[in-house]
């Protein structure tokens, strides 16, 4: 017996991508983590579960604006409620199967319904929704030094802090500590962000439940938003879009913000190789 798979990435974001349209396996925390390893298993930053909206409880009520939901698990088997890269890596798999073709599609996600653009050129855009901003301080600090960050919700919560040097990051394998822990409850991802010219941007991140990855969409965009408020380019007071170009350790993405809030990210998403997973493997795997 085995399941079929897929690899692909979206700027160094991988994913092993597991289609299941009408939701018949069951993904356990383990096996989740037993695929995403990168030693004994597949080896990934997450897994993409593919499956029909109305196959899914957590999706039925997107059904009718969406016919595929993203089931998004973290490499250590938790559920997070969205992933910017691999939304696109989600709709590349969707255009390689043939579910959909070049063009405008949407896709259900725990953060909501998210439109998606195809290009001709191979990138993919994302609508990524509005950012939110909780009020409050908030710092995140690495060994004995402390820096204040900005608190913004993409569907999932981000600290933004602005460093001199991404190096200041540290090695980012472990959460680096935030206050108040009241300001996340369920922890958060971390992007340390230090200027590379007039709205650009690098970044490197500690993306919760995966350590530090190679790129973090939904963290680029709070990254750009955290920006645009730094630099005093709020679309929303000043009526013109923001557009940031953001360089990630995979590659580059480019977020604008427009006046009503609405954020978009482009970005390539590649799919790398098929496969199956042997069953016997996986079983052993998580017991």
């Amino acid at each position: 017996m085995s399941i079929p798979f897929l690899k692909g990435h979206g700027t160094e974001n991988d994913f092993v991508i597991v289609p299941d349209p009408d939701n018949a396996l069951d993904l356990t925390p383990a096996a989740v983590a037993a695929l995403c390893d990168r030693r004994s298993g597949i080896g990934a930053d997450g897994v993409l579960h593919v499956v029909r909206s109305a196959a899914h409880p957590e999706a039925k009520g997107m059904a009718a604006d969406a016919e595929w939901f993203m089931d998004y698990r973290n490499g250590d088997g938790s559920i997070a409620e969205m992933c910017g890269n691999g939304v696109r890596v989600f709709a590349r798999y969707l255009q390689h199967a043939g579910h959909v073709t070049e063009g405008d599609l949407t896709v259900a996600t725990r953060g909501g319904v998210k439109t998606v653009h195809i290009a001709k050129d191979g990138d993919v855009t994302v609508g990524m929704g509005r950012a939110r901003l909780p009020e409050g301080d908030v710092t995140v600090s690495v060994g004995d030094r402390t820096w204040p960050a900005r608190n913004v919700n993409m569907g999932n919560p981000h600290a933004v802090a602005f460093v001199e040097d991404l190096a200041d990051a540290g090695d980012l394998y472990t959460p680096p500590p935030f206050s108040p822990p009241s300001a996340y409850p369920e922890g958060v991802n971390v992007e340390f962000v230090a200027d590379r010219g007039p709205r650009h941007v690098a970044m490197r991140v500690h993306e919760r439940g995966s350590g530090e990855t190679r790129s973090c969409g939904t963290g680029a965009c709070a990254v750009a938003v955290a920006a645009a408020r730094r630099d005093g380019a709020d679309p929303s007071a000043t009526g013109t879009p923001a557009t940031y170009t953001v360089d990630v350790p995979g590659g580059r993405l480019v977020i604008t913000e427009r006046p009503d809030g609405e954020i978009e990210m482009t970005g390539p998403a590649v799919i790398v190789a098929t496969g199956e997973i042997d069953t016997e493997w996986l079983e052993s795997a998580v017991r």
